[in-house]
């Protein structure tokens, strides 16, 4: 019996003994020792626990100074732990085949067992996480752990960020844990991996990014590296466990999979990585000069070292680990890996205790402080087309978007299927725009005067959706990838299927939540606090552009879609849905526009724009770009769904015609009503036979009929 609680009825390969369970217990023996002795030269080597005491001051004591890297580290270690089995369970191995195609698809006997195993990983998560609330409260307040047990623990855990962060990821862990318990079907477990990523993300945007000058690019480039480093790290141990367990029979295809995925992770921890550190180093020198610099060079050589033997994995080990020999080989590589992978993660927790290079520009102003970056100049073209912002989230999404588009296009190419040039301009034409406006200097105009942000706005809800939305991606991931090899299991052309047929799909592609949640969600954005609350933090201002985007998105999809999606709507439905949300948005503008008073002054307030006009009268220009922007694509999306109408009445009229030539009549629908009164009067003849002969015989003929000779 397994770890995971499923019995290994495997048999070893012929040729030798594989290695086993001991093998793998040797490996996690190794991966703690090297993590921790790592940890201990870090934190020695940084100063975190060897910082000197002043007299008269507050100390939290050495067990808060060990424990909360330790804590840190044990955390980071649970959580990539339980992502990595549950993506192993859901995505790396095959599904059996289906007994019949009704119900959710429920997952196999050993990812079953490796999604109860995650529950265990959660539970330790949780635990590592309320020990770092712990200790991490202690550290601030000065006061030993005992100390700050009870109502003060409360209070910071509900009111301060820090605090905040680490709840949510105790609450997330813990639900994990009891969800793991029960979870049957593959969807049910996709899910639980999300839930898993999401969880790691709130302690990164409340750490040493978010405090550091560059918020665009600090804040997304840690969130982008520990979770890559989360897949990566957790997802070889899962796969090297299994490995080393499962034979022959499905570890092939876990590895061959998860080398694949390896390689994006490879790729997110590079491109995280060196944004995290340069938001933190202010100039190259510091790299060699300073504790926190040659930390960062350690980890560059250590990421280094785990490039080359992932590079040996692909082409050595993955291809021969049905044998007795390669599995051994792939067994000590992965050993390796994982060791050096557990000292990587140990810096990183180090890392968390290392102070970073001060900032030699001297004191913030109040402008810098809220915004992280100086106050611009005035607004001109030419700052518009040159004042760009770092923002790695939405520099990432709009390469990852345009890359995979461009690359489904030329497989179908390859293979001799066209696309239409149209979508592909259309698609094209939305990415750029959506880099125009959260890339350039309308995003830094953006935040600092509502009118720019309005203009951001209207364009990322209203022009941007609509142009991706006639690029069609959907179906064009449908006719690019490759259904999965083996009957059944799912791949990534499956996973979407079953998306778009999923109730969450119905659920939010329905008229009557797609358009409210696109109509109504700027009313109630602009007109309470959350607005302010959103735009003074960076994490919150990403969610704002990409609610804009998605709302917009799910809107014109129902209205002027080209993909397949759970439902389609009539064209006067949806010209009647459009003409509804033009007008509401006009009245939205019109609204801001009649406001006595300056919407958000928590955030605007606190810094003074110069060379701009007041507060109330830039967001009164702000009201009349929402008023006005809306004619534009009204304009575009009119235009598309006149076509598509007069598209669909063409290919109706082709059918008839069809039907004509096959000795129907030129309506189809016409010869279907006339078959059904058909069927009716013959099964009304039918009825009337049996009651003819039962009934008597008349007296005498009617006067206007003949006796028969």
């Amino acid at each position: 019996m397994s770890s995971s609680g499923v019995r290994d009825t495997t048999p070893a390969p012929p040729g030798g003994t594989a290695p086993g369970a001991d093998t793998a217990v040797t490996i996690g023996v190794a991966a703690i020792a090297g993590g921790a002795i790592s940890l201990i030269i870090a934190l020695v080597t940084g100063g975190a626990v060897t910082a000197e005491v002043i007299p008269g001051l507050p100390d939290s004591g050495p067990l808060t100074r060990w424990g909360l890297p330790v804590s840190t580290m044990a955390r980071d270690l649970a959580s990539a732990l339980t992502l990595g089995l549950l993506v192993l369970a859901v995505f790396l191995l095959p599904l059996p085949a289906p007994e019949d195609k009704s119900g959710a698809r429920p997952l196999g006997a050993q990812a079953l067992g490796y999604v109860r195993a995650a529950s265990w990983a959660a539970l330790c998560w949780a635990a590592a996480a309320a020990a770092t609330l712990v200790f991490q409260l202690s550290d601030i307040s000065g006061l030993p752990p005992q100390e700050v047990m009870g109502n003060q623990l409360t209070s910071y855990a509900v009111s301060v960020s820090q605090g905040i962060s680490l709840l949510l990821m105790i609450l997330a862990a813990t639900a994990l844990a009891l969800f793991c318990r029960t979870a049957e079907s593959a969807s049910s477990a996709a899910v639980l991996v999300v839930l898993a990523a999401a969880g790691m993300v709130p302690p990164v945007l409340t750490g040493h990014s978010a405090s550091a000058g560059a918020h665009e690019l600090a804040v997304a480039g840690l969130a982008l590296h520990v979770l890559a480093i989360a897949v990566w790290v957790g997802g070889l141990a899962a796969v090297t466990f299994h490995g080393l367990r499962a034979g022959a029979q499905d570890a092939p295809v876990a590895a061959e999979r998860f080398s694949r995925m390896a390689l994006w992770a490879y790729a997110g921890v590079a491109v995280g990585g060196v944004a995290s550190a340069v938001s933190r180093l202010y100039e190259p020198a510091q790299l060699f000069t300073t504790s926190y610099g040659l930390l960062i060079l350690v980890k560059i050589a250590l990421f280094a070292v785990l490039g080359a033997v992932g590079y040996v994995h692909r082409r050595a080990t993955v291809p021969r680990i049905t044998e007795t020999a390669g599995r051994r080989l792939f067994a000590r590589l992965a050993g390796v890996e994982i060791v050096v992978m557990a000292a990587a993660m140990a810096l990183g927790a180090a890392l968390s205790r290392t102070p970073p290079p001060p900032d030699d520009g001297g004191v913030p102003t109040p402008a810098e402080s809220v915004l992280g970056f100086p106050m611009p100049p005035p607004i001109s073209a030419q700052t518009l087309l040159t004042l760009w912002r770092p923002d790695l989230f939405f520099a990432v999404l709009v390469a990852v978007m345009g890359g995979l588009y461009i690359a489904g296009v030329v497989r179908l190419r390859r293979r001799g299927d066209s696309w239409p040039a149209g979508r592909l301009v259309a698609w094209l034409a939305g990415l750029l725009l959506m880099t125009a406006v959260l890339l350039s200097g309308v995003a830094t105009y953006s935040m600092v005067l509502f009118s720019t942000h309005m203009v951001q706005h209207m364009l990322l809800s209203m022009m941007a959706p609509v142009l991706l939305v006639l690029g069609a991606p959907v179906t064009l991931a449908l006719r690019a990838l490759r259904p999965a090899r083996r009957r059944g299991d799912r791949g990534p052309r499956e996973w979407l299927n079953a998306f778009l047929n999923s109730r969450f799909s119905k659920v939010v592609t329905h008229p009557g939540v797609a358009t409210p949640l696109f109509v109504f969600s700027p009313y109630v954005l602009y007109f309470t606090p959350l607005f302010g609350m959103l735009m003074s933090d960076h994490s919150g201002h990403v969610f704002m552009n990409v609610h804009f985007l998605l709302s917009g998105y799910l809107y014109y999809w129902t209205i002027v879609g080209v993909d397949p999606g759970p439902r389609r709507l009539h064209h006067l439905l949806r010209i009647l849905l459009l003409l509804l949300a033009m007008g509401v948005h006009a009245f939205f503008g019109i609204t801001i526009m009649m406001q006595t008073e300056p919407l958000a002054m928590s955030y605007y307030g606190q810094f003074d724009v110069p060379w701009a006009d007041s507060v109330g009268e830039d967001q009164y220009a702000g009201g009349g770009v929402a008023w006005a922007i809306g004619e534009i694509p009204t304009l575009l999306v009119m235009l598309a769904l006149l076509r598509q109408w007069a598209g669909d009445e063409e290919r109706r009229e082709r059918r008839r015609e069809r039907h004509s030539r096959r000795g129907g009549s030129d309506d189809a629908d016409m010869d279907a009503y006339n078959a059904y009164l058909q069927e009716l009067d013959r099964r009304a003849r039918a009825q009337e036979g049996p009651a003819r002969a039962e009934r008597p015989a008349p007296e005498a003929p009617a006067a206007d009929q003949e006796t028969p000779s």
